[in-house]
């Protein structure tokens, strides 16, 4: 098992039960894959430095996360399917 970081940004437009709702179905890829979420921090809604897909603003969440590379990869394919999501960034952070 290795460590990894995972931030994305979720869409502004969205209600908050969507925010929510997006957020249950990250967490609930992380369990089926069994990965184990080390910590989890909710930034909430941030200023974009530039913009994506012609939003400014987007809800941030970031992961550290312990799991395998197949379930990482997993985890790359169903995020990269989610159209809630605007960007997302996934690094190894092992020593």
């Amino acid at each position: 098992m290795r460590k990894y970081e995972l931030m994305y940004i979720i869409r502004p437009d969205l209600e908050e039960k969507d925010i929510k709702d997006t957020t249950t179905l990250i967490e609930k890829v992380f369990k089926d894959q069994k990965a184990k979420v080390i910590n989890k921090e909710e930034i909430g809604q941030k200023e974009l430095a530039y913009p994506i897909l012609k939003h400014t603003k987007g809800y941030y969440n970031l992961y550290q996360l312990e799991a395998s590379v197949e379930a990482i990869g997993e985890i790359d394919r169903l995020i990269r399917l989610n159209e809630n999501i605007i960007r997302y960034l996934i690094i190894n952070i092992e020593d």
